[in-house]
């Protein structure tokens, strides 16, 4: 693994303004702010992956969250779902501390490594299909880069659906394939990757009960005995 490669392409991810719908949304974020957070400098640009390079676990979000990676500049980080997934994964040792709240917060991920499938926070949380294809280019050069990558976790029907149009467009799964997304759902993906679904760890989705820790931390618990 380069680091020069890896630092070329974060450089590309960040100055990216390929998709003038969520460049506007990402940068009407920043200046207008929330109420809780109007002392903050909004990130409001692309947001890259974070971790382990060489893990073989890789987390993935549909997109930075509007008031958290948006703001912070780091993937799940700052927002409630950081909060319950980064909680989460120090239960099972996957991560040095239980909180994620800013980007020097010293937060270390052991074997693993998450990214968001698209960099720019969209719309209410709904990208169009030629937004997500677009960065799809970038998603491919990480998959490249990390060449350990055993596991891919979808946190997310929208995440896990985009997963799956991902292998698709690059043919690592037939086009007539049907994967259907639910909780702790495995397909293997070729000889090498599998993918798992997940709920999402929203407030809406622990709230309601349909997630809780005790269920995050039995699916990865499995996923760690996995990857060892």
């Amino acid at each position: 693994m380069s680091l020069n490669n890896w630092k070329n392409l974060n450089q590309e991810i960040i100055a990216c303004r390929k998709c003038k719908r969520l460049v506007n949304f990402r940068e009407k974020i920043a200046h207008y702010k929330t109420k809780r957070f109007k002392k903050w400098k909004y990130w409001g640009k692309p947001v890259t992956g974070y971790g382990n390079k060489n893990g073989k676990l890789i987390i993935l979000g549909l997109a930075p969250a509007a008031h958290g990676g948006n703001r912070t500049g780091r993937v799940f980080t700052g927002d409630k779902s950081a909060d319950f997934l980064i909680h989460c994964l120090h239960k099972v040792k996957l991560v040095n501390q239980s909180t994620s709240e800013n980007k020097n917060d010293g937060l270390k991920m052991y074997n693993a490594y998450m990214t968001p499938v698209l960099k720019c926070v969209p719309p209410n949380d709904k990208p169009t299909s030629k937004e997500l294809t677009t960065c799809f280019s970038f998603f491919q050069k990480e998959i490249k880069l990390l060449k350990r990558s055993k596991i891919f976790l979808a946190l997310g029907k929208i995440a896990f659906d985009a997963c799956v149009k991902f292998f698709k467009q690059i043919n690592y799964i037939g086009k007539n394939d049907k994967m259907k997304f639910a909780h702790g759902v495995t397909y293997k993906i070729n000889n090498k990757l599998t993918l798992i679904g997940s709920y999402h760890p929203s407030p809406r989705n622990v709230n309601t009960g349909r997630l809780n820790s005790k269920k995050m931390i039995a699916l990865l618990k499995k996923i760690k005995n996995k990857i060892n």
